[in-house]
């Protein structure tokens, strides 16, 4: 079973690879000439802040259950 700091470090490289993504697709509109944000990038960016912020929560527990 995985430990807290375990599924922690799972869930940093996921957000790594969210931030990534986020910014490939940022790139691949500007070169498209885009000058709004796509709706997928901001999807993407979303989840990566709620994983974040699971990391921040699970960085708070006293114990590694």
């Amino acid at each position: 079973m995985s430990t807290v700091s375990d599924l922690t470090a799972q869930l940093q490289i996921i957000s790594d690879e969210l931030s990534d993504k986020a910014l490939d697709i940022l790139m691949q509109a500007h070169r498209r000439g885009e000058t709004k944000r796509p709706d997928s990038e901001r999807a993407i960016t979303q989840a990566r802040r709620a994983i974040e912020k699971a990391i921040s929560l699970l960085g708070r527990t006293s114990s590694d259950d």
